[in-house]
């Protein structure tokens, strides 16, 4: 069986950017022999970029790209080629070639006589490649003159002439009609089911990606999600990640997921938006990881953020959170993020804040903890050690002595600490003491709503 077998594709803490400008940080994927994978998310995600890297055309900053749990380096550029090929988004040909022609430039991996001719065995495989994408009718006409849907088709012939175990496909139906995008896909799924192909596409449609992949990954700068389509095509998911509402379900008659717009296009105002149900967290760097599992598997909802993409806390609360306020990565939090931050503390009816380290960029959000604590709002200060203490005092000379450790900002992060503390805030040693202290805040509420005046 596919699960049973060792992967195909490894992705292993994958960091990448261009111009020094991070693109997605430590992604991690695994994709087993004969898989059908939909890579999903918005433009400008870096979907393409995890194609490029995964078939060598690119580098990875840190981290690895395996191949049959090889390096990508040391198999070389000429056998990766041997073992994946790529259809790009579009194909531009500067020269009037034939279909044939260009079919022929996938064997280009396989020429070993020093005048670049081909084999027998080369003529049989680019003819097989021909018949298998059905652009034989083609075979003479100059691919410049083809419709797109044509031209993808010959796209992958060419890749198919490579022989290739994993295919990579960058928007296989993107510019074309409903019709060739249909027979586009089916024929991916055809050369998957029928030869073991491998499949990875980056691919926008949603629809069309919860019919014909069983696997989606959900990608924004780094894996947000990966799971069947039931899964990944969540509404709540879908709103984070896309910034719009869509209703997810099975139309009368059909098999497959489908995602449609909302009922209404009018969007809610803050005021009809607000939960008061929800707490706040304030995290990164990985420390809101423990809270925000436990948060979501006792389905108490929460606002999380502000919090830099690419941050293992980001992306986990893209999955889990009920909202997220985002920042750009490596970024100080802007005024726009301090502004959805200081809403949610607004209505929020409780602020969780992480041992996450401070610094200059992050500041702000322990400010605005302190300011909202001095309004009133009850903080609770997660402390990174589980050693329980019962005497009070000597919980906060704890959380005192490890928060200077994490704390960057010659001071200021000690003085806003000072004025949480001062305004009531309460460390809390463990995850289990939090769930504790929401859910008797939480009965009192209730209480309070329920009891006469």
């Amino acid at each position: 069986m596919v699960a049973t077998m060792p992967p195909i594709l490894q992705v292993r803490d994958v960091t990448f950017g261009y111009d020094s400008q991070p693109l997605f940080y430590t992604v991690s994927v695994q994709v087993q022999p004969g898989e059908m994978v939909g890579l999903l998310g918005p433009n400008g995600s870096g979907k393409t970029t995890l194609l490029r890297l995964i078939s060598g055309f690119l580098q990875p900053q840190q981290g690895h790209v395996l191949l049959e749990g090889r390096d990508l380096k040391q198999w070389g550029r000429k056998k990766v080629a041997q073992h994946i090929a790529l259809v790009p988004q579009e194909l531009h040909v500067p020269f009037a070639f034939t279909v044939e022609h260009m079919v022929s430039l996938g064997r280009t991996p396989f020429v070993t006589s020093f005048f670049g001719s081909h084999t027998r065995q080369d003529q049989i495989i680019m003819q097989d490649a021909i018949e298998a994408a059905g652009v034989a009718p083609l075979a003479e006409r100059v691919f410049n003159e083809l419709s797109g849907g044509e031209r993808q088709r010959v796209t992958i012939a060419m890749a198919l002439a490579q022989q290739p175990r994993v295919l990579l496909l960058d928007e296989p139906t993107s510019h074309l009609d409903i019709k060739y995008q249909i027979e586009t896909l089916e024929l991916v799924q055809k050369l998957n089911r029928e030869r073991g192909v491998t499949v990875i596409a980056a691919i926008h449609d949603l629809n069309l990606a919860a019919r014909y992949f069983p696997r989606l990954l959900l990608f924004q700068r780094g894996v947000v999600a990966d799971a069947g389509p039931a899964e990944v095509l969540e509404t709540g998911l879908l709103r984070r990640v896309y910034g719009i509402n869509v209703q997810v379900g099975i139309l009368r008659g059909a098999a497959h997921l489908s995602v449609l717009p909302p009922a209404s296009d009018v969007p809610l105002e803050p005021a009809e938006r607000a939960d008061i149900s929800r707490v706040h967290v304030m995290a990164g760097g990985g420390s809101g990881e423990v809270l925000m599992r436990a948060l979501a598997d006792a389905r108490i909802p929460f606002v999380a953020g502000a919090l830099n993409i690419g941050d293992s806390d980001h992306t986990l609360a893209l999955r889990l959170a009920d909202e997220v306020i985002t920042e750009q990565p490596y970024a100080p939090i802007s005024s726009a993020a301090l502004a959805q931050v200081r809403s949610s503390l607004s209505y929020a009816p409780l602020l969780i804040f992480c041992p996450t380290p401070i610094g200059p960029g992050n500041l702000v959000l322990l400010q605005e903890a302190a300011q909202a604590a001095h309004r009133g709002l009850p903080v609770l200060l997660l402390a990174a050690s589980p050693e329980q203490m019962a005497d009070e005092d000597a919980c906060e000379r704890e959380y005192r002595r490890e928060f200077a450790a994490r704390d960057y900002t010659d001071g200021e992060g000690g003085k806003a600490l000072e004025v949480l503390l001062q305004s009531d805030a309460v460390v809390v040693q463990s995850i289990g003491e939090v769930l504790e202290m929401i859910k008797k805040r939480q009965s009192l509420l209730t209480e309070a709503q329920i009891s006469p005046e």
